[in-house]
């Protein structure tokens, strides 16, 4: 029971846009009476999660216990980012009761699990439990579940080639490390999707593992909180296609952050966006635009083509209106210059 003595650590992972930012929102208004903090691990330099989390700040989890890193992922630059960003949140007073990281939509569990057995600090926290969310609409229609039995058979025709892509490694690595799986968006996947998205799941994991709906967000902080799994001491349990070697798993992908004037409608940005993702193959577009004659800063989030826009709060003197839009998509993907045609209109490219 030794655990119970050290901070515990609750790793939040999941594919782009499955809905980790909502999630911690939630836990935030709703912290089981947890004192929490928060560590964003964002892809590309601009702080979108972060910023929301922060405008959700309450007593419980004031904004100073709410830390970026977006630049890298964390278990690229242990030493010199996350030992010292959780050295740090354990010096709060009053101490958190519970920290929250989310990673990376991109980003591979289980080294940020290894980085936990660092002396500074495995003698002091413990990974409560791995929670992977996976959007059900998604999953249902198989983009991140390939068919396991024809990989197999392709192996042994011939074991020199590796037929997975990239973003299913990433899926199948996320289940392979979870405690809980967290099914978000049941209602775009229907009943029959949901149930679709199950059993692909379920056929992924190396465990039996607890598969939750989810919509919104809205779970009570007990199912996740509080599991005890002591992760760090239980990875043979937790396979990766990238045990044994420590390659990057960054490497496949790219971001690009476009800045973007201030635009007229924020329905010709939507359409624009949705026509990138059909037209470029981009996976996550995220950031902020700044609307004419609107006070509020636009707040743009998209997962392929489907987009999520809404005013999140003032500009402040300081910023400049101006947006800025990070857009990441696998390597061989990221064509600048038509993505930047694609997001700002030739009229505004001249200004």
């Amino acid at each position: 029971m030794a655990n119970l003595e050290k901070l515990p650590v609750t790793v939040i992972t999941g594919f782009l846009g499955s809905g980790k930012t909502t999630l911690i929102s939630q836990l935030m208004k709703n912290p089981g009476g947890k004192r929490l903090a928060i560590v964003v691990n964002e892809f590309g330099d601009v702080g979108v999660d972060g910023e929301i989390l922060k405008g959700c700040a309450i007593p419980e989890c004031p904004v100073e216990n709410i830390v970026e890193l977006a630049n890298g992922c964390i278990c690229c630059t242990v030493a010199d980012d996350f030992i010292p960003t959780i050295e740090a949140l354990m010096a709060l007073d009053p101490r958190p009761d519970h920290i929250l990281i989310e990673t990376s939509g991109l980003a591979l569990p289980k080294p940020l699990l290894k980085a936990f057995d660092w002396p500074a600090i495995r003698s002091k926290i413990t990974v409560d439990g791995v929670i992977a969310l996976a959007d059900a609409e998604a999953v249902a229609a198989g983009r991140f579940a390939p068919d396991v039995a024809a990989v197999d058979a392709q192996r042994l025709a011939d074991d020199s080639i590796d037929h997975e892509t990239p973003l299913s490694e990433v899926f199948e690595d996320q289940i392979a490390c979870a405690d809980i799986v967290l099914l978000t968006k049941p209602d775009l996947a229907g009943p029959e999707g949901v149930a679709r998205a199950r059993a692909l799941i379920e056929a992924e994991a190396p465990r039996k593992l607890p598969i939750i709906e989810v919509a919104e967000g809205a779970v009570d902080p007990r199912v996740i909180l509080g599991l005890e799994a002591a992760a760090e001491d239980d990875m043979d349990a937790r396979p990766s296609h990238h045990d044994g070697h420590d390659d990057h798993e960054h490497d496949d992908f790219d971001s690009i952050v476009i800045d973007i004037p201030e635009i007229a409608d924020p329905a010709d940005l939507v359409a624009r966006i949705a026509d990138l993702a059909r037209s470029q193959n981009i996976l996550r577009v995220k950031g902020y635009a700044a609307v004419a004659g609107k006070p509020m800063r636009l707040l743009v989030q998209a997962v392929g083509a489907r987009v999520r826009h809404q005013y999140d709060r003032p500009w402040t003197a300081a910023e400049g209106r101006r947006g800025r839009l990070v857009v990441i998509a696998e390597h061989h993907d990221i064509d600048e210059a038509a993505i930047r045609g694609i997001l700002i209109p030739e009229a505004q490219a001249a200004e």
